[in-house]
């Protein structure tokens, strides 16, 4: 098993940056992709980003591209959403996720291990 903790979210007002963490523990090498979802309020959960675990490869949603930064540090276990230009439609709770096959998913559905959820607020 995986776990996934998230933390980083916050109050921040449009135009401002946060950084969210993921860290994970249990068996983490076995997760293939680790993804960010988001679910603003009363809308269904969206794919945000990705990243491959092995070659860092990144992969994003149009509506955060040039906006957002995934990363991963494998020492630390550790996978990182940089945001920057933040906006009110940007507000949400924001997950990871690990998913184990080798292909890459945006569909919350195909993903193996979840974390919590952090809150971000971005105030106009």
């Amino acid at each position: 098993q995986v776990q996934l903790v998230e933390s980083g979210g916050g109050l921040v007002q449009a135009g401002g940056s946060l950084r969210l963490s993921c860290a994970a523990s249990g068996r983490a090498a076995s997760m293939i992709f680790v993804g960010w979802f988001r679910q603003p309020p009363g809308k269904e959960r969206e794919f945000v980003a990705a990243v491959t675990m092995s070659y860092g490869t990144t992969y994003y949603a149009d509506s955060v591209k040039g906006r957002f930064t995934v990363s991963r540090d494998n020492a630390k276990n550790t996978v990182y959403l940089q945001m920057k230009s933040l906006n009110a439609e940007d507000t949400a709770v924001y997950y990871c996720a690990g998913r184990t096959n080798y292909d890459l998913a945006r569909s919350d559905r195909e993903y193996d291990y979840w974390g919590q959820g952090t809150q971000v607020t971005v105030s106009s």
